[in-house]
């Protein structure tokens, strides 16, 4: 409800309020005394009442003085009477006299009060009030017949936003350019034939800045923008989203050049066919609705339609052909350089330390997104701030990362000795493996501080930001995923639900080495499965596509635990043939709580955890004046986190949640 139906319901409530406060005062300021009908004969033959008042039951009679004021009134209920004849005749058998000096009034059957003829009306009014400020809030404001079809769509001009605001994405952005000189100089490519994009496609990961990018756009090109969600055009009412997307193109072609951009597409966008319920329900026909003016019999040479998804796959074929959707751009996470230039254009309106490096703090972000690294100043500056410093220092940064990563530090926490020897066994076989096996990317930091739902986590970082992992570097981190559950068999003599995510995380990892990487000697080099989301509606008529029999369903099962028992043998083999390390390390862990790069280092070269717990001591204030100091590039996608288990009892147990990073769809 907008602010005039308000203002108008408020005076609808505050006129109601005035006449029952007016009917209440007359009732109350015109009171009489009510007394019997006995009482009031009595008064009547005395000639205590002077004046009377007859309306039909109701009997009224008023006192006054020498003045003619009154003085008193009397009400009772007396027999109906409507004429002077019938009132003398009835006042006769108490000994009434004429003579006495009373007036006597009568009521006039056929008129009412003033409130009767009023609120009946009033009510009338009040109820197609109410029925309208209530149709005006179903449909927006204004007439809801009227309304219900128009545009939701947002025209913004004069935008500020530029490419420099982006950054990170130069081959994005140089793809972008080419449509703000058509926006611009249309004339320039039209001389030599060639035809405006109809329409550009963002596809990406969420908080890629794909929105972004369309704002620049219409920055850039300085022209009208359109903004409205996919979801805008449908509603419950048949044939409203059609008249939307018409009304919307109706509206742009008014501003030509402009822009339109349609955020999360794939909610109108579906592919057409796929649903359980027909194939002429309300969100295909705005669906074609969106085809025809794209593409169809009337030319929008000055509108470009630009829109943005993280579901393409799902989107209809004949929306992705050219002559609607020209140019599908992928706005991928950044790399390192990238996320080097995100994080200085949010640092822009902040104060940072002059020690900052944003080098550095881009190398140990891998698999960051751009809204996720402005997350991580955002949440820097607020520690900054909890802090009283005037600075966004590195240990602010790295706290920041920390909290974006696993959640805030949680030193309150009440841990059991027992519990908390058992996760420092289990974080410390996690880094051991990690150190012994090959391929694994470097231990960066291993901590049993509880954060967020992490009992614990062991931080590992890639030395660069490749895409693709090979088999052997899957090996080894399912191998050193089970460091935890195999350093419980080996110490505490028993296992806990602390290592079930592990079970899943490396089950999850071998079953797509079978089914979908072809990495399986014995099943060859055929995918079983597929890494794409599932959509509902194209997989319910494709039930048997990709299916396999019984029998290869076996051997894949079969495949799937020999990868995971070769591991397990293998982590068992490594800690037991380094079981002083394991101790040495989770003794530390114990009495430290974190340890880094350095110290896992040393106790990797044979220290003991005295000597290593001497050199923590001396180093702990250059640690927090500078975090960054013994890393160098740890990953978002190499986090082994303890998570507590819904399964455990009475102690808190801890969970294995180990990510890795997935090899990217070769073509």
């Amino acid at each position: 409800m907008n602010r005039k139906s308000k203002t108008i319901l408020w005076i609808v409530l505050a006129v109601i309020a005035v006449l029952l406060v007016g009917l209440l005062l007359t009732n109350v300021i015109g009171g009489a005394k009510e007394i019997s009908y006995i009482e009031f004969e009595g008064k009547l033959a005395s000639g205590e009442i002077t004046e009377l008042y007859l309306d039909a039951y109701n009997w009224t009679g008023y006192v006054k003085d020498a003045n003619g004021k009154v003085i008193a009134t009397y009400t009772t209920v007396g027999p109906s009477v409507y004429s002077y004849n019938d009132f003398y005749g009835l006042m006769a058998n108490i000994g009434f006299d004429k003579a006495t000096a009373l007036t006597v009034n009568f009521a006039d059957p056929n008129a009412g009060s003033i409130w009767s003829s009023i609120i009946p009306f009033f009510g009338i009014v009040l109820v197609a009030l109410m029925f309208w400020l209530i149709m005006r809030s179903a449909s927006g404001g204004g007439n809801a017949a009227m309304n219900i079809g128009k545009s939701k769509a947002q025209m913004q001009s004069n935008l500020k936003v530029r490419f420099s605001d982006v950054a990170g994405a130069e081959e994005e952005k140089e793809e972008l350019r080419e449509v703000v000189e058509f926006l611009k100089s249309p004339k320039k490519f039209s001389a030599l034939g060639a035809r405006i994009p109809s329409g550009v496609l963002l596809v990406g990961p969420p908080g890629t800045g794909k929105t972004l990018f369309a704002k620049a756009v219409a920055g850039e090109a300085g022209v009208p923008f359109f903004s409205v969600s996919g979801s805008d055009f449908v509603e419950m009412y048949v044939g409203v989203g059609a008249k939307r997307v018409r009304d919307l193109f109706d509206m742009a072609k008014k501003n030509q050049p402009c822009i339109i951009f349609v955020d999360e597409i794939d909610a109108v966008g579906r592919r057409r066919g796929a649903g359980l319920g027909g194939g002429h329900d309300e969100r295909e026909q705005t669906l074609n609705q969106i085809l025809v003016q794209m593409d169809g019999f009337e030319s929008n040479d000055g509108i470009i339609v630009m829109a943005a998804t993280n579901r393409a796959d799902i989107l209809d074929p004949a929306l992705l052909r050219p002559g609607r959707f020209d140019r599908q751009i992928n706005v991928n996470l950044p790399d390192v350089k990238g996320r080097e230039q995100i994080l200085k254009v949010h640092a822009r309106n902040k104060p940072m330390a002059p020690d900052v490096n944003f080098k550095t703090v881009a190398r140990i972000t891998a698999g960051f997104s751009g809204a996720e690294l402005a997350n991580l100043l955002n949440e820097a500056a607020i520690l900054a701030a909890r802090a009283g410093k005037s600075l966004i220092g590195n240990l602010e940064l790295y706290d920041g990362i920390n909290k974006v990563l696993m959640g805030p530090q949680k030193k309150s926490r009440v841990v059991t000795e027992s519990d908390k020897r058992c996760t420092a066994y289990h974080e410390a076989g996690h880094a051991v493996l990690a150190c012994l096996c090959k391929h694994c990317d470097p231990v960066h930091e291993v901590s049993i501080i509880p954060r967020g739902r992490a009992a614990g986590y062991t931080m590992t970082r890639p030395e660069t930001d490749d895409n693709d992992v090979s088999y052997n570097k899957l090996v080894d981190n399912i191998c050193m995923s089970l460091g935890g559950r195999v350093a419980e068999e080996l110490v505490i003599q028993d296992v806990t639900t602390g290592a079930s995510a592990d079970l899943q995380h490396v089950s999850d990892i071998a079953r797509r080495m079978v089914t979908q990487w072809g990495m399986s000697d014995k099943l060859g080099l055929v995918a079983y499965d597929s890494d794409q989301p599932v959509f509902m509606g194209m997989e319910y008529g494709n039930q048997n596509r990709g299916g396999y029999s019984q029998e290869t369903a076996a051997a894949i099962d079969a495949e799937i635990r020999r990868l995971i028992s070769e591991a397990h043998e293998r982590a068992t083999k490594l800690l037991k043939e380094n079981r002083s390390i394991l101790d040495n390390m989770s003794r530390v862990l114990v009495e430290k709580e974190t340890i880094y790069t350095e110290e896992v280092a040393m106790l990797m070269k044979g220290m003991s955890y005295k000597e290593v717990i001497e050199a923590m001591d001396g180093k702990e204030e250059s640690h927090k004046a500078n975090p960054f100091a013994n890393m160098t590039t740890p990953s978002k996608e190499h986090i082994v986190a303890d998570e507590e288990s819904t399964e455990a009892t009475e102690e808190t147990e801890t969970v294995e949640v180990v990510e890795i990073e997935e090899p990217k769809d070769q073509e």
